[in-house]
């Protein structure tokens, strides 16, 4: 089993999931070496911390900020992590935009998982639950949370 679906399944929730679009990927091929290829770029997964301070490189943003940037506005981001839709958009798939939302595309997507928490409620009394955070290429960031597994 992949990490990546070691991650999606809420197996490692030390660790944080990056996906990067092969047009926002760096020019030396860094991250796309490391991670996993998936349709449209890369995930990589990693420890927490370091798979915060590699956002921070990647992204010029600190992750925990962008995730709450984010976190009001809600979108669909595809349960692979590998893009999504953003809320902003008209089209249905963001992978397959007509012209008029060409510029709607995923750049990145931050994700962490959240042990399953009765106490909690909600979701988190339902499952382990993923946090993805995206940013699209029209400056829109957004986010989407579910169970693992339930998608």
């Amino acid at each position: 089993m992949s990490k990546l679906s070691e991650f999606l399944a809420g197996e490692r929730p030390e660790d944080v999931a990056l996906f990067l679009a092969d047009d926002y990927l760096d020019e030396d091929g860094t991250i796309a070496s490391h991670g996993e290829s998936v349709d449209g770029g890369v995930v990589l997964v990693a420890d927490g911390e370091q798979g915060r301070s590699i956002f921070s490189a990647g992204t010029g943003m600190d992750a925990m900020q962008f995730a709450k940037g984010a976190m009001g506005n809600e979108g669909d981001i595809a349960a692979d992590l590998a893009g999504g839709v953003c809320p902003a958009s008209e089209s249905v798939d963001a992978n397959e935009a007509d012209e008029d939302d060409a510029d709607h595309a995923v750049q990145f997507v931050f994700a962490f998982a959240e042990e399953q928490n009765e106490e909690v409620g909600g979701l988190y009394a339902e499952g382990d639950v993923i946090h993805a955070y995206a940013h699209c290429d029209c400056g829109e960031s957004f986010s989407h949370k579910w169970v693992t597994g339930e998608r």
